[in-house]
């Protein structure tokens, strides 16, 4: 029986490793996506509220007797209080 003069043997080991961190990743950029759209919608839609400019009169009717009575009012608490 003839033996072969060299005995060797090769063995071979492969690892293949997968994650799922790019789940989280992809939810923050996507939250980040909404918000910037957001934000530019609001500031350039334009035309949504009145942005001021214009002339704003209030008239309040009946307050006249009310008035005078405060005036009293606050001239008799300062001079209680010396």
């Amino acid at each position: 029986m003839a033996d072969p003069e060299n005995k060797t043997s090769e063995h071979t080991t492969t690892t293949t490793t997968t994650t799922g961190g790019g789940a989280g990743m992809g939810i923050i950029v996507g939250a980040l996506v909404v918000v910037v759209a957001g934000l530019a919608y609001f500031m350039f839609a334009g035309g949504g509220a009145d942005s001021g400019g214009g002339d704003v009169n209030v008239t309040i009717e009946g307050a006249a007797d009310a008035v005078e009575g405060a005036a009293e009012a606050v001239e008799g608490a300062a001079t209680e209080g010396n």
